[in-house]
């Protein structure tokens, strides 16, 4: 099969995806070989291929927004058939056995594996799962518009649930990016008012269409408070400017990964209860909620599509802020 494969981890303008021949991975007993029909690209994919994510497994596939037809089935595989249409996420699997898994925190679980970091991911033509680690894919989504929902998506809507919003509430989103883009589409549809932020005027365009009631840039104040808010935006100033727009009582949800440092916050901005806490990965409970809204809600990703061999060119180009939605790849391209 063909797979771009990241052997050093250095900057994106460097190429350092390259495509090879590599063989077709075997399954065990409680795996599924699954054949790639895309994969989105992530903001996470660029911070492990740049090295601010530290490698664990090199030479490594990335990729961990996937949606593919399950080729072959391990023997003890429960649930998952062959023919079957499925995602994998980022988050892979849990341990079951440590403090955070047994309070049934797996997503803070001291033994966790993620797609495309641990295992080899999604951009390939083929590659194996856990059946516990696969999705079934709603029949409302395609291939391609499916894949963004698989960890924008999952991990936007749990920072969505961590930022306690409510129907009714003003929600603040800093960066409009693939996963903001999926997650103006549930708070409209659960009723709440939209306020985006983002340094890109065809960013702000995009959220105005997807129901947006303001959009500004990061350093603007919005005309009404914010009950809460989510930074998808990498960028830790971020942080000072939201707490500045944010009511009493209110939240911010961190959904990134990674982070610039936070400067030093003045108390004031904190004080009056307010609440700023990360978003950490997410739960296969997450995985299956966000694909049943998602299709309630009619979310539309928008998608832009690029063959294996220009995985790199993606990565840039989502570096550089230059996708509107999400870019996707697709393997048999």
């Amino acid at each position: 099969m063909k797979a771009m494969v990241l052997n050093v981890q250095e900057r994106i303008e460097n190429n350092p995806l390259k495509l090879m021949d590599i063989p077709i991975p075997e399954i065990d007993k409680e795996e599924v070989l699954l054949r790639v029909k895309v994969c989105g690209v992530c903001h996470t994919d660029l911070h492990i291929v740049e090295g601010d994510i530290p490698a664990v497994k090199l030479p490594l596939i990335p990729g961990h927004q996937v949606v593919g037809v399950v080729e072959k089935v391990g023997k003890e595989v429960k649930g998952i058939h062959k023919g079957m249409r499925v995602g994998v996420p980022w988050f892979y699997s849990s341990c079951g056995e440590c403090v955070y898994c047994k309070r049934g925190q797996t997503n803070l679980c001291e033994n966790a594996k993620f797609t495309g970091y641990h295992v080899d991911g999604g951009y390939a033509e083929y590659m194996k799962a856990h059946y516990k680690s696969v999705y079934p894919i709603p029949d409302g989504f395609d291939d391609m518009h499916a894949a963004p929902l698989l960890c924008g998506g999952v991990i936007g809507y749990r920072a969505l649930k961590l930022s306690e919003a409510k129907p009714g509430d003003n929600l603040g989103l800093y960066g409009f990016g693939a996963s903001a883009h999926v997650v103006i589409q549930i708070a409209v549809h659960l009723g709440m008012d939209v306020y985006v932020f983002s340094r890109s005027e065809e960013h702000r365009k995009l959220a105005e269409d997807l129901g947006a009631v303001w959009t500004g840039e990061a350093t603007e104040r919005p005309p009404e408070k914010l009950n809460s808010a989510i930074i998808f935006a990498p960028v830790g100033w971020i942080v000072i400017e939201a707490l500045k727009s944010l009511d009493k009582g209110g939240t911010i949800a961190m959904a990134g990964i990674y982070s610039t440092p936070i400067p030093e916050i003045e108390y004031d901005l904190i004080y009056h209860e307010k609440t700023l806490r990360s978003v950490a990965n997410s739960t296969a409970e997450d995985v299956v909620e966000l694909l049943n809204i998602a299709s309630e809600a009619k979310v539309n990703t928008v998608v832009k599509p690029f063959p294996l061999s220009d995985a790199n060119h993606a990565l840039n180009l989502v570096k550089e802020s230059k996708i509107d939605g999400s870019a996707v790849i697709q393997p048999g391209a």
